[in-house]
Parts: C-alpha cells; structure tokens; sequence
C-alpha cells in the first residue's frame, strides 16, 4: 500500500492512499458472489445467476459497495502507519476504482497544530493580599441560619407576612363562567411576587376561612391561557406555617456539625472563605500568565474543534438570558462573542496541554479518585453514583485531562514571580 501525506495548512493534511489491485479484486469478488447468492433477475432462480449476468445489472451497486468495504479501512490504517491523529473524521475528497486496477484515494482532515512555546516560567503577576472580614463571616452565619429554619404550624393568629401559606384555589372565567381546575398551593404571604390583590385578602385570615379576589390579566401575560382574561378566584386557606429561625450560638453551632461551639464555627468559615478566595485568586493569576503565553502566539486551531466549541459556548450562553434580552440586534454579538472565545479556549487548552507534555506532568488515580469525590460532594450525591455516570458516558479520560490542564495552571502559577 503506497501513500503520500500533504501539508495544505498548519492544521490541515491530506493524504493519498492506493490500495493494491489483487486486494482490490479480492473484495470485489467476495462482494459480487453476496450479490449472486441474492439477486432476482426474471428468468432465474435466485442464487444460480451467472456471475457476469449480476455483475452487469448490479455494477453501480457492487462498485459503490467495494468502495464502502475498503475505503475507510485502507484510510483508517494508512493515517495510523503515519502516527497522525485526525481531531475530526476525514473527508473522502476523490476515488479513482477500475477493474484490475489500484484503487486510489485522496482524504483531508485537520490535525493539532505544533508550535514552540515560549518561555512560560517566572512570568511577573500581580496577586492581591487575601483576608476574611467579619461581615463576610456573620453572612455566611445567616444564610446557614435561612437554612436551618423550621415552618411550624401557627396557632391562635391569622396570616401574617412571610409565613407559608397552602391555598385551595377554585378559578373562573368572569366572561364565560367556564371554571378552571382547582389546584393546590403554597405562596409566601406578602411577597411582591404575589398578586397584589392577594397580599390584601390573606392578611389575617385563618384555616378554613375563605376569600375571593378578581384579576384582570393583560393581553402580554406570560400564561396563555389566562392573557387578557378577567378571572375570579375563590381561595380557601388549608393551613399556615411561620418561619422559624434558630439562635446563632454554641447550641447552633453544635447541631451544624461536630464543633465545640459559635467560635469553632467561625473559624470553620473563616478557614472555607479563604480557601475560597485563595482558588479564586489562583485562577485569575494563571488566566493572567495563559493570556501573556497565548499573546506571543499565533498559530492556526482546527476549524472542526473551533465549531464545536462554539455551539457548545452559544448554547450555554442563551440558555442563562432571558428571551427578552435575546434581541435580533444582540444575537449577532452573542454569536461573536461565542466564537472568539471558542477560539481563545482552545488555544489556552493547547497551551496548558504542550506544558504539561513538556514537564511531564501525569495524573495519578488518587487524583482522580479526590476529583471524583469533590464532584459527589458538590452534588451531594454518593461518589459511586458519581463513578457510574463517567464510566457510563465514557468521561474518564476528559475527567484525567481536566485535572492535567488544572495541574498546568498550578505548575504556572508555582513558578511566576508575584
């Protein structure tokens, strides 16, 4: 099998391959007996067809078929035989088949460019002095106190603001008197999300006590159904529940976990902001010394890893905007956004990728086993539902490069000069 690879682009190579004749003429034998044993031509029993009959009435078939048979596997093992690594499938450009002939091929596809770093050790960056402020310990005390609180039912008073409310709600069309479902449900007594009208009626009332209110919904309401309808709700209040939040002292502190008390805890936060702000910061440095490396290259990144960074960025991106904000005039800039930093992505990938290769940096299977239990406890979920699900999508391998490109940064930000 004889070959030749030609570089069209940093990025981009083609290949030609030419496979043997009396391989060629093997399979196109094999193939044509499979057509001979399942012919149906009039006149003839099925499998007992001459071999030049079939092969005259099928040849766009059988040709098409042979082509399918050895194209891709003569391709697949000519670009291993040359140890080059497609990012993307190739492209099949030309075929050249006639009988007793080699049958010749030409295919292009992109390749990981290859560049030179330049020198990425004791590159100067600016961190800033890390501390922990008493006001951001005692936030971090009262979000824990909102979820620790407890709704206990209330007993001798009516609805007041804030307490959870669960409602049995009874609509109807005011035009019509076509009645909707009756549904249950929980609101938060006096929230500005509430309609207004609702807030006014529930103050005060108690279990089993009843009430109506009338809403005129405008012609843009976000549901459908009710747009531009006047409805009439009769409500029945269930039951009502008041937050109930906890002290913030020893007591607290004991029952969050295995602490001696409110100082223990402080502490225990403390230790968490830092850490915290401490991986924040280092993120930034190594984003700051990424970007002075990438400034000082240039070089092509494969359309094909590009597209797909791209869609996988754009979906991200309006997938969190509001539908509003996605405006005709906007989306274009989004697009543009979404592509430059596809780009910029993967180029940093490159980067930290050849510096990893370059200092020989591995990833152990504890360091695995670690990542894959921060992920459950972020999640909190166990680690072996964890495990389940990357061995199922076949992620171990994106797992360990992550934490190799996390182990580039580290190497980087080790070796700056702050």
């Amino acid at each position: 099998m004889k070959n030749n690879v030609k570089k069209i682009s940093q990025c981009r190579r083609e290949i030609e391959v030419e496979v043997p004749s009396e391989e060629v003429m093997k399979e196109f034998e094999k193939i044509l007996t499979q057509f001979s044993k399942k012919a149906k031509i009039r006149g003839f029993r099925t499998g007992k067809i001459p071999k030049d009959i079939v092969k005259r009435m099928y040849y766009p078939e059988i040709k098409e078929s042979l082509i399918s048979s050895i194209a891709p596997k003569a391709l697949k093992n000519e670009i291993k035989a040359k140890n080059l690594s497609p990012v993307d499938y190739p492209v099949i450009k030309d075929i050249y088949f006639k009988e007793k002939e080699p049958l010749r091929l030409k295919a292009q596809f992109e390749v990981w460019p290859e560049f030179d770093l330049p020198e990425y050790k004791n590159i100067e960056i600016k961190m800033k002095k890390i501390s922990v402020t008493d006001d951001e310990i005692n936030q971090s005390l009262l979000e824990l106190q909102e979820k620790a609180a407890q709704y206990l039912p209330v007993e001798g008073r009516g609805v007041a603001d804030d307490d959870y409310v669960i409602l049995e709600i009874i609509g109807k069309d005011a035009k019509n008197n076509k009645l909707l479902p009756k549904k249950r449900v929980v609101v938060i007594a006096g929230n500005p999300q509430n309609e207004k009208a609702l807030n006014e009626k529930l103050k005060g009332l108690k279990p089993d006590d009843e009430t109506q209110i009338i809403i005129d919904y405008s012609k843009n309401h976000k549901e459908k159904k009710l747009a531009g309808k006047k409805i009439i709700y009769d409500i029945k209040v269930i039951s009502i529940k008041e937050k109930k939040k906890p002290e913030i002292d020893d007591e607290f502190a004991k029952d969050i976990g295995d602490l001696k008390g409110l100082n223990d805890l402080k502490e225990k936060i403390k230790t968490e902001i830092m850490s915290l702000k401490e991986r924040q910061e280092k993120r930034e440095a190594g984003e700051e010394i990424i970007k002075k490396i990438s400034d000082k290259l240039t070089f092509e990144i494969p359309k094909s890893s590009v597209q797909r960074e791209y869609l996988t960025i754009l979906d991200r991106t309006v997938a969190s905007l509001n539908k509003e904000k996605i405006k005709s005039g906007d989306i274009e800039k989004i697009k543009e956004d979404a592509k430059n930093k596809a780009i910029q992505n993967i180029k940093n990938h490159l980067i930290l990728s050849e510096i990893a290769k370059k200092e020989n940096l591995k990833v152990s299977e504890k360091e695995i086993n670690d990542e894959i239990e921060d992920i459950a406890k972020a999640n909190n979920v166990a680690v072996e539902k964890v495990i389940n699900s990357i061995d199922k999508e076949g992620k171990r391998e994106q797992l360990k490069e992550s934490i190799l490109i996390k182990k580039s940064i580290d190497f980087l930000v080790k070796n700056a000069i702050i």
